[in-house]
């Protein structure tokens, strides 16, 4: 039975380690006597309860003393933390008056302490002797464990690498395709939890990819929020985010007629993915949203239960999904571990079909039990085929599968069993930003610098390998092929939240059936529960056992916390309901606090005007929050250990961020809002990896004041290249207001590790010099792998990609916005471009003629290329429309085939 125990036990050894070694507290004799001591009682336990983190089933009295062990662990970190904390001003090298001032409050505190520390010390010895005396090293010893070390596998390939898939996508495009019917058509794949529902839905959206005008593809869940959902439906249709249309009857009529609107013919033929529906009653909601238009419209959704496949189809057309057969599964299986489908060693021949018919052809459970076999000896697959079970063999349902999981779950190393743990305070199908969760993840201390990484980085290791073990999905990779945001299965999140509710880890509450027991403390809990009238049987449930809680998530509750309560509070993460107005004032008292994040749209918080006491936070988030204009602490500036620091747009910061010496991040910084003294600063910033800049009231300032932020801020980027600084990513965003910006043409030096830059809305008055020419493009940006450029005027003459292997020697993603596509690619240009979206009017094509066409596209590389020709605007039946996209499609056929073309006109 596998612990968290022994991570979190992990974790306050190497505080205690820390707590010895710093020289203000070795001052303090006898606490730190006390503290040697109770660190060599504590590393005792640490084996042990790793030794039991491997056994399969531990008796009553090992899980007891067990349990024992994890919650006074959770007290001996209070204790460090309320000693650092009380003694944190605590400084050798003060004057004499100074000391002599502090000593009567400093001796009684430490006497306090001490006090406490004993006690602790005399409550791990007896929990060392009921060890002694239950004899539980002998206990493990019998146990038949063997550890696995698994490898890591990449799980999520590239599309032609999935297997059995072929098959079910053209079987399902045929149900939604197979005849010219205009009518819209319905159709429903059905099959329970983790047979690829989703992995299915995905692969037809992407194969029906260029037929529609516009898509969508969202995720349900068991309570969905309908209004929320249909929000994301009308965002992706559009294209507009951030749209906010109010109640859930003016949201379908705008979906309704947006569809059919005759003005925009060319978007009526749509196509709507709605995965993982649950009851019939949802889909009678949703349903209303989607016209008739007699436009070869289709729907798809995805669901485990058969009668809701039969509501939401017209005429029969669910597509019943089965288990992979013996040979798709044999391919999964091998091309995970040894990278083919095709051959496996003589060796594991047999131990193999054993473990697949255990599997049952469920593809998460492939996947999660060939992470477990990958570099294994014949030993190990046979000590895994052994540890299965027959399970699978008699009745592969979601027990089965379960028990799949635990196994997979009991051979990950420590550190990954507490992160995938934290990842059940979330809600179903939440997609989870990784930033987010990692930066979670590092503020509870779960993670920990080694081979010279620093905490951000091994965590983001984490997050990788989570990602490549099955346990978490993919959702948003960016250009570089990381992966940005996931989500955990429905099957996976059933599982872990009963992993941790059994650990005492984190506590859901997502109805108001949930009660936590008044014997247990809670650690972290998940609010997710959204009426306001159980607002009261909520705060009843958790009253007076909040004082231990490290973390604190509420989406979309009406629930608030009582701040007071909240000492040893680590993570706040607020995602607020519409228009809610909280008091957030209290937050200044969270003297442990290391990670806040608040979400809203329309929301009113209140945010206390001094916080420079909390000397830990490291994560101040206010994200993308549509609400009213924030007012920002006033000392944030002295923040010590501030690394990311995230503001909504039309926000002033107080001046002096200068002194930000650790940020890593800032975005939004509104350049219209803020001084040009901060905007100087920006330069100091050193360790800035990600700056965002808001362009977008500047025009409403007198043109000298324009002029002279837009200076400070081109002089800041030219002191952080000069200061080899750490900046990957630049945004400048001036949303839909076109700003002039000849200042940046110059820009002289650039950031020579600069990985991703957006100029949106900046209006140029030619390429920047340090793009354009080659010879500096190769010595000044060798790194940059995206790029988004628009030109507000065509140039008389054709815009020329230089050649010669050097031009844009990293970049994979280019979107280029021109009036005409007139570019010319020469020999050794992008050599490893991937995605090149240009986007024109094709307004009097049929007067311009060939003379619109891009030049040199066979100078392209053609292997994986995928190009998105798309029209701004002009109306798609008309005659310019249809000699573009047929001399655009002549072109590329003739210059470069093997291009996945996609036109969006």
């Amino acid at each position: 039975m596998a612990s968290s125990s022994s991570g979190v036990m992990n974790s306050h050894l190497t505080k205690l380690a820390t707590l010895i070694r710093e020289e203000c507290y070795s001052k303090l004799k006898g606490v730190r006597n006390e503290v040697v001591s109770l660190e060599g009682e504590l590393r005792s336990m640490e084996a042990l309860l790793e030794k039991l983190a491997c056994m399969d089933e531990l008796d009553v009295q090992v899980k007891e003393w067990r349990d024992q062990v994890r919650e006074m662990s959770y007290d001996i970190e209070d204790c460090i933390d309320d000693f650092v904390h009380r003694l944190g001003k605590y400084d050798v090298r003060s004057g004499l008056i100074k000391k002599t001032t502090e000593l009567p409050r400093k001796l009684r505190a430490r006497h306090q302490i001490a006090k406490k520390i004993e006690e602790i010390k005399n409550h791990v010895k007896e929990v060392n002797e009921r060890r002694m005396r239950y004899k539980l090293d002998e206990y493990t010893s019998k146990s038949s464990c063997e550890p696995i070390d698994p490898r890591v596998v990449t799980i999520y390939a590239n599309t032609a690498d999935l297997v059995g898939i072929d098959i079910p996508r053209d079987e399902v495009v045929k149900l939604l395709m197979g005849d010219d019917e205009q009518q819209l058509k319905v159709a429903s794949i059905v099959g329970f939890g983790g047979l690829g529902k989703t992995t299915l839905a995905n692969e037809v959206y992407r194969k029906l990819d260029g037929h529609f005008h516009c898509r969508a593809f969202v995720s349900v869940s068991q309570r969905p929020d309908i209004t929320r959902l249909m929000s994301k439906v009308l965002s992706e249709l559009t294209g507009q985010y951030n749209l906010h249309i109010g109640e859930l009857d003016n949201l379908l009529k705008v979906i309704r007629e947006y569809l059919q609107d005759k003005r925009y013919l060319f978007m009526c033929r749509y196509f709507i993915v709605i995965d993982d529906l649950w009851d019939s009653s949802a889909w009678n909601v949703i349903r209303c949203a989607f016209p008739e238009n007699n436009h070869g419209s289709r729907v798809l959704t995805t669901t485990r239960i058969y009668s809701v496949a039969i509501s939401c189809c017209s005429n029969k057309k669910e597509y019943n999904m089965s288990p992979l057969g013996e040979v798709d599964s044999r391919r999964l299986l091998f091309s995970r571990i040894f990278g083919t489908g095709e051959a496996c060693s003589e060796v594991f021949e047999e131990i193999s079909g054993d473990i697949l018919k255990r599997c049952g052809g469920l593809p998460l459970a492939i996947m999660s039990i060939s992470s477990l076999l990958a570099g294994q000896s014949k030993t190990k697959w046979e000590y895994v085929r052994n540890s299965l079970g027959s399970m699978f063999e008699r009745n592969p349902t979601l027990e089965d599968m379960k028990h799949i999981l635990d196994f997979s779950y009991r051979n990950l190393p420590q550190h990954l069993k507490t992160c995938l743990l934290y990842l059940s305070i979330y809600p179903e199908d939440h997609t989870i930003e990784r930033n987010g969760l990692v930066r979670q993840w590092m503020a509870e201390c779960f993670v920990s610098r080694t081979h010279g990484l620093d905490s951000e980085d091994v965590a983001q290791s984490y997050f990788n390998e989570l990602i490549n073990r099955s346990m978490i999905q993919p959702v948003q990779v960016d250009y570089n092929d990381e992966v940005l945001s996931c989500r955990v299965h429905d099957i996976m999140l059933d599982f872990i939240r009963s992993k941790s509710a059994e650990e005492n880890f984190i506590v859901v509450l997502d109805h108001p059936q949930v009660v936590v027991g008044a014997h247990k403390k809670i650690h972290r809990v998940s609010v997710q529960y959204d009426a306001d009238e159980e607002h009261g049987i909520i705060s009843t449930t958790i009253l007076g056992s909040l004082s231990q809680v490290r973390s604190i998530a509420v989406f979309r509750s009406s629930f608030r916390p009582s701040l007071l309560e909240l000492k040893h509070l680590r993570v706040l993460h607020l995602e607020l309901p519409m228009r809610e107005v909280m008091d957030l004032t209290g937050i200044c008292g969270l003297s442990l606090l290391r990670y806040l994040q608040i979400r809203g749209y329309y929301a009113c918080f209140k945010l206390g005007m001094k916080i420079r006491q909390l000397l830990h936070l490291e994560t101040f988030d206010l994200g993308e929050s549509f609400v009213p204009r924030i007012a920002i602490p006033s000392d944030i500036v002295h923040l010590p250990c501030l690394l990311h620091l995230v503001i909504p747009c039309g926000t002033t910061l107080p001046d002096g961020i200068g002194s930000l010496k650790s940020l890593r991040t800032l975005t939004s910084l509104d350049l219209a809002l803020n001084s040009v003294n901060n905007i100087e600063c920006l330069g100091e910033l050193t360790n800035l990896r990600h700056l965002g800049v808001h362009l977008g009231d500047i025009g409403l300032l007198a043109d000298a004041d324009v002029a002279r932020r837009l200076d400070a801020l081109c002089s800041s980027l030219e002191s952080l290249s000069r200061s080899s600084s750490c900046l990957r990513s630049l945004d400048l965003d001036s949303h839909f207001i076109l700003v002039s910006f000849d200042r940046l043409s110059d820009l002289c030096p650039s950031p020579r590790h600069l990985r991703r830059l957006n100029l949106y809305g900046c209006r140029l008055p030619r390429i920047p010099r340090w793009i354009s020419q080659l010879h500096d493009l190769y010595s000044l940006l060798p790194s940059l792998v995206q790029l988004d450029l628009g030109i507000r005027e065509c140039p008389e003459e054709r815009i020329v990609v230089s050649g010669a292997g050097t031009a844009f020697r990293a970049l994979r993603d280019l979107t280029f916005s021109c009036p005409k596509p007139r570019r010319a690619f020469l020999v050794g240009a992008m050599p490893r471009l991937q995605r090149l979206d240009l986007r024109f009017y094709v307004n009097g094509w049929e007067q311009q003629g060939g003379t619109c066409l891009p030049v040199g596209i066979e100078n392209l590389p053609s292997s994986g290329l995928k190009v998105h020709l798309v029209n701004v605007f002009t109306d798609s039946g008309s005659q310019d429309v249809i000699s573009a996209k047929s001399a655009l499609r002549r072109t590329f056929e003739v210059h470069q085939p093997s291009a996945d073309l996609i036109f969006h006109f």
